[in-house]
């Protein structure tokens, strides 16, 4: 498995992933949505804030979005058949690198009693993250996770 910057040229691979994850994240409940995710992963891939995880044979497996300028981790999916195989605690600890450890970085994922939040809570906490507040992310209740310095 490899972990990189995403490039242009990785599209297409890309969104055939999102479009796998689709169910499990709000925001993606329909083609025109997924259609604005593609134009907002070139968005992040042109400011080399985009990283995905490729097995032997090329194929994305995994994806992260993260911004600089806002300290904190935007997205992040893992492709079912890969789940468990620390994929996305490679994807994680690579953005980690990439931002400001001096100061908070955020996430939000899914809240204690949804069912979608066990694996995401259990890898943030694993690296340090804390329970911060709850907030509603695409219509859906969701709640931030800090790193603190």
């Amino acid at each position: 498995m490899m972990i990189q910057f995403g490039k242009n040229t990785d599209i297409d691979d890309w969104m055939s992933l999102v479009e796998e994850i689709s169910w499990n994240f709000p925001g993606l409940e329909t083609k025109e949505k997924i259609e604005g995710h593609r134009e907002t992963v070139l968005r992040f891939i042109g400011k080399g804030q985009a990283l995905c995880a490729k097995d032997d044979n090329g194929k994305i497996i995994g994806v992260l979005l993260f911004s600089r300028g806002r300290n904190m981790i935007c997205c992040l999916g893992v492709s079912p058949t890969y789940r468990r195989y620390g994929v996305a605690s490679r994807l994680l600890s690579k953005a980690l690198e990439q931002l400001d450890r001096t100061n908070d970085i955020c996430v939000s994922t899914f809240r204690d009693e949804d069912e979608k939040g066990v694996a995401p809570r259990a890898l943030y906490k694993k690296f340090g993250f804390v329970e911060d507040e709850m907030i509603e992310e695409f219509g859906y209740p969701n709640q931030v996770f800090l790193l603190h310095p």
